[in-house]
């Protein structure tokens, strides 16, 4: 279907606009600014508004846009001509997955390839804070990608991206999983009053050192087993900072609309805005509770609670294999889910729960449909490499084993919850969720490179082309949203959300991440079977003034830098 143009549903965008001067109205340049840094010249101006474009002259000088109007007498270092192309403001990639590929290399290529110039970390585990028992964990969990960890906190983190060099500038939320195993461990157990306040004191320094607010992913273990009122606690204290609550919901299945229930009590009860990660209805039987999802998010959004999601534009998830299994398997951590694989009577016991439809639990297996539609695409044992990118039955044939059983073995052969891709999502439920303009876009992966130990493994073709999926097929092909409200979502919608400083938007004084691209021709590449694939026709960006991406080709420049949420303090 068209979406046709709409005027901005979210207050606080609203309000952005209403204080500022229009991004497109043109500016002249003073008689001591007609030389430049940078001129790109002729494009069709997006400013991130959702309004329409104008062929006009950008302006870049230092960190900054300069001006934006014409600008055919001005002198600059480097001239672009945009003509036929058009000129954004750098995409956001609200759900990003980069916290270790960034440390391996931090050209950010796949996502810079997209116009991608801010990631933003944190689903329920983040990069710190970390402690001793964090650290063990991580180093534990570490596959293809081996690194030292130089920092103790979140912000730390960010910090040493930054000094290292990334082309992509760095944000995140603080992973509500990762300050309950700083305080209570692996455990299915509930924090007593002092571990409660050790949480929220841990939180506290987070928020203060810049984080966005907090994350979770609540069908994973530990995560499962925090309550509701734990998660209120974390957030009341975000919540002093201007920070967000965003969550991959306890249920996106069976349970989903009693999820988004659990998050909307969560906003109204911490008096915090919360986000949907990768909102979906998943699993066939689900997808009829798509429209009751939106119409619960829309009432409360009409209540005065500022409720938002993202998604991204596959009808395939990606997670761990070892989510076809039930939590308590893994009461205690990884260590303790490998030891009850290698027990006959657990075993059995397990089996008989992945079997058996239920609401208890996230159930990936019964979710998907079967075997059949479950990719595996990374291990961390050599000897299992050859079987990426099989399905799950494929293997199970191989072995000669029940599907069920050959997922078992896997998972305790590799020592890892092994990555796996998981068909499970609605094209038109696809399209339902592009219609709303409070939804923007996520990649849900790591940006990588088609090169060297990247190789090793196969990521979901988004981390390749999510950005560029939905520019290309989403709105030049199938007409789904128009360029001007895509560009918005992708831009100023989540720099709004999230309160980032002077970014998402083409306007004088904001900073200048900007990409420039061929709507005519900008598509996705990546696929299930070989998803090592650039997207094609990003031309040229910029993070903070400085081109990263020159006619298609990364140029070896890192001007990312760390960004933080709008109640730092430190």
């Amino acid at each position: 279907m068209v979406f046709p143009t709409r005027v901005l549903t979210l207050a606080v965008t609203v309000l952005w606009m209403l204080s500022s001067v229009r991004a497109t109205e043109p500016s002249t340049p003073s008689p001591d600014s007609a030389r430049f840094d940078v001129l790109i010249r002729g494009g069709l101006v997006y400013d991130g508004t959702g309004a329409q474009p104008q062929q006009v002259d950008l302006a870049i000088r230092g960190d900054r846009i300069a001006g934006v109007g014409d600008f055919k007498d001005a002198k600059a270092k480097t001239i672009i001509d945009a003509t036929g192309l058009a000129v954004a403001p750098g995409f956001i990639n609200m759900l990003s997955w980069s916290n270790e590929s960034l440390i391996q290399d931090g050209r950010s290529q796949s996502e810079i390839r997209q116009g991608v110039t801010t990631e933003i970390m944190g689903e329920g585990e983040s990069m710190g804070p970390v402690n001793d028992r964090v650290r063990e964990h991580m180093l534990r969990e570490q596959s293809d990608i081996k690194y030292d960890i130089k920092w103790n906190t979140l912000a730390e983190y960010l910090r040493y991206l930054e000094s290292r060099g990334v082309s992509c500038n760095v944000a995140s939320f603080i992973g509500a999983t990762t300050i309950r195993e700083n305080v209570i461990g692996f455990e299915d157990k509930q924090p007593t009053p002092e571990q409660l306040d050790q949480m929220r004191e841990l939180v506290r320094k987070e928020m203060e050192a810049g984080a966005l607010g907090i994350g979770t992913s609540l069908i994973y273990p530990p995560a499962f087993y925090a309550k509701t009122d734990e998660l209120i606690e974390l957030c009341k204290v975000a919540a002093k900072y201007q920070g967000k609550y965003i969550s991959h919901m306890r249920s996106e299945g069976n349970r989903l609309l009693e999820a988004v229930d659990e998050l909307i009590r969560i906003s109204r009860e911490a008096g915090i805005p919360a986000e949907v990660y990768h909102i979906k209805a998943a699993g066939q039987p689900n997808w009829g509770k798509i429209d009751d999802l939106l119409s619960r998010i829309e009432t409360a959004q009409k209540e005065g609670l500022k409720i938002t999601a993202d998604m991204y534009t596959y009808t395939a998830g990606g997670t761990g294999l070892d989510a076809c299994l039930p939590p308590w398997t893994e009461d205690g951590g990884y260590p303790a889910l490998f030891k009850r694989l290698h027990d006959p009577a657990t075993r059995e016991k397990i089996k008989a729960q992945v079997q058996t439809p239920t609401d208890e639990w996230e159930n990936m297996y019964l979710a998907a449909g079967g075997p059949e539609h479950i990719i595996l695409v990374q291990f961390k044992s050599e000897k299992l490499k050859p079987l990426t990118g099989k399905t799950l039955d494929e293997v199970a044939k191989m072995r000669g084993k029940d599907p069920i059983d050959t997922a078992m073995d896997l998972i305790a052969e590799d020592e890892s919850r092994i990555g796996a891709i998981y068909f499970m999502i609605s094209e038109e439920n696809i399209k339902k969720e592009l219609a709303k303009p409070w939804i923007s876009f996520g990649s849900d992966e790591a940006s990588q490179a088609p090169e060297g130990v990247f190789l090793k493994s196969n990521p979901h073709p988004r981390a390749y082309g999510n950005f560029a999926r939905l520019l290309g097929k989403y709105v030049r092909d199938e007409k789904v949203i128009p360029m001007t409200e895509a560009i918005r979502r992708l831009s100023a919608l989540p720099a709004t959300n999230l309160g980032l400083d002077h970014r998402g938007f083409i306007k004088e004084g904001m900073f200048a991440d900007v990409v420039v691209f061929d709507p005519a021709t900008i598509s996705d590449r990546a696929t299930f079977q070989k998803p090592h694939q650039y997207a094609v026709d990003v031309k040229h960006v910029f993070v903070n003034g400085v081109q990263v991406l020159k006619d298609g080709e990364h140029t070896g420049a890192k001007p990312g830098r760390a960004l933080w949420g709008p109640g730092k303090t430190l």
